[in-house]
């Protein structure tokens, strides 16, 4: 699919995608079902572009894109907890989590280029969340104060909505710190504005002076859909590769968008032929709201075990893993009777690579719904 952005003026310059904040502003949206889905976007809140709406096939009452940036009623179900994961817990200064010995995330914008139905962070996007910091220079010295830090992951929100001075800025101050070894960017703006990289010779001249031949930048791409890898956003990834990051790309398993063995493979595939290959299939959190989106873990696991049959050698790096309150948790194998996971990464370093085997629940989605197989 070839989806380009118009260009205007005599000087060149790009026309911005047009971002759209009500389901009003929708107009394929039936108008008998505006009102109830306005009522979920008060809820949970609604943000889309132009760009990526002309990814809806409309006639397709389920097509996989409006399954992902659609509201739906079923949202407003009683389900789940708006922190599932119990991110508040490590959360050590405003805008700052440290789950994992080496590693420290930058909750650094509080926006995204639109808001995904199955966010497990729409929390941020209350009108009474402050978790979220602008000023990072807390974080910055929490992380200098701190030598086993060597991973800063730059989220949010999505890093790479800010200014190319801000997000420099950032940069600079983290290459300042000796132990800082890996930089990540956690976005999904190659798949709602590849433009923000593509349009931005400020951005991409950050890039090739802080992702270095000895400490490289990774951008942590979010596509779900095969759809999504527009001519557009292949461009995209393609300057963030020319200009010295490295590209992978990790996705939740969604209800209606990518819970299909066949459409995962294909996605899988093209990431892999042009340098994003998977890194991580995360099962759904049970965050509010998300309940319409979420697979049981061994439909999951089925589907992602024929989806990497069918891939290259670098698709086969992927892994099913669960962010779990305790750690992220790596499904290994399941066969009739039992569940077989390890700890790839631990809040408690004791528990990293720790095996555990539980009793299989064919409709269980998340480790806590598990039994132990004693």
């Amino acid at each position: 699919m070839t989806l380009r952005r118009s260009y205007s003026g005599s000087n060149g310059s790009p026309t911005r995608v047009k971002y759209i904040r009500s389901v009003s502003q929708v107009e394929d949206i039936p108008a008998d079902q505006r009102g109830m889905l306005a009522k979920v976007a008060e809820q949970y809140v609604f943000r889309a572009n132009d760009y990526y709406l002309k990814l809806i096939d409309w006639q397709d009452p389920n097509d996989p894109i409006k399954q992902l940036i659609i509201p739906r009623a079923e949202e407003l179900n009683d389900w789940g907890k708006l922190d599932a994961s119990n991110e508040q817990a490590v959360t050590v200064a405003r805008g700052v989590q440290h789950k994992y010995t080496d590693t420290v995330l930058l909750l650094c914008n509080e926006v995204c280029g639109a808001y995904c139905r199955y966010c497990f962070r729409k929390r941020l996007f209350m009108n009474e969340n402050d978790e979220v910091s602008n000023d990072v220079s807390e974080g910055i010295e929490y992380i200098r104060c701190h030598p086993e830090i060597t991973n800063v992951l730059l989220t949010g929100g999505d890093p790479l909505l800010m200014s190319a001075r801000r997000l420099t800025d950032i940069f600079q101050q983290l290459r300042s710190i000796p132990h800082v070894q890996i930089i990540r960017l956690g976005s999904k703006i190659p798949a709602f504005d590849p433009w923000r990289i593509l349009d931005n010779a400020d951005l991409q001249a950050a890039f090739r002076r802080y992702s270095t031949q000895e400490q490289r930048i990774y951008l942590m791409a979010h596509f779900d859909h095969p759809r999504e890898l527009t001519d557009a956003a292949v461009e995209g990834l393609a300057c963030a590769l020319r200009n010295g990051l490295i590209c992978v790309n990790q996705c939740p398993l969604i209800k209606g968008v990518n819970d299909d063995s066949e459409v995962l493979a294909e996605m899988y595939s093209k990431l892999s032929f042009i340098g994003c290959p998977p890194y991580y299939l995360f099962q759904g959190r049970p965050t509010a709201g998300n309940e319409p989106y979420e697979v049981p873990l061994v439909r999951g696991w089925n589907i992602f075990q024929k989806a990497v049959a069918q891939g290259s050698g670098l698709a086969r790096r992927a892994r099913f893993a669960m962010s779990h309150e305790t750690g992220k948790v790596e499904v290994l194998a399941i066969d009739g009777r039992r569940m077989y996971m390890r700890y790839h990464q631990a809040n408690d370093p004791a528990n990293v690579g720790r095996f555990m085997v539980c009793k299989r629940d064919d409709d269980a989605y998340w480790l806590d719904q598990l039994k132990p197989d004693e």
